[in-house]
């Protein structure tokens, strides 16, 4: 089964890959640092042989976003995700793994989920039946 892993986290640390910029993380010492910088290569490896990752993306500043609504056939687009939450989307993971429990274990590995948050979403396929 396909998931979704939504990475969050606070835009004013957005560079990526983004731990490395938290304050949290970098109040670390540093061979915490270090061990979880090299865990996270260590997984992006180990989905990569596994086949289960598909595809990882970081995404741009939220100001660059734009957010578009139609109502009665008018189209309205605001800029940014004016969103009133401290975190924001960052990016994302697509794996393809045996069950959610694969995925949720995922997630956790994810060094973002320590000082974000990860949201793991099953992706329905073109029938809908996964629900």
């Amino acid at each position: 089964m396909k998931y979704l892993l939504l990475i969050y986290s606070n835009p004013e640390n957005w560079e990526h890959p983004i731990f490395l910029r938290n304050p949290e993380f970098l109040a670390m010492p540093a061979v915490e640092q270090e061990a979880l910088t090299a865990r996270s290569d260590a997984l992006h490896r180990e989905l990569d042989e596994s086949g289960e990752l598909l595809v990882a993306a970081a995404l741009a500043d939220p100001l660059n976003t734009r957010s578009v609504r139609v109502r009665d056939g008018v189209r309205a687009v605001t800029d940014g995700p004016y969103v009133e939450v401290k975190e924001q989307l960052a990016g994302y993971l697509l794996v393809d793994c045996e069950s959610v429990e694969r995925a949720v274990q995922i997630a956790s590995e994810i060094p973002d989920a320590r000082f974000g948050a990860v949201e793991v979403h099953p992706i329905m396929g073109m029938s809908g039946q996964e629900m």
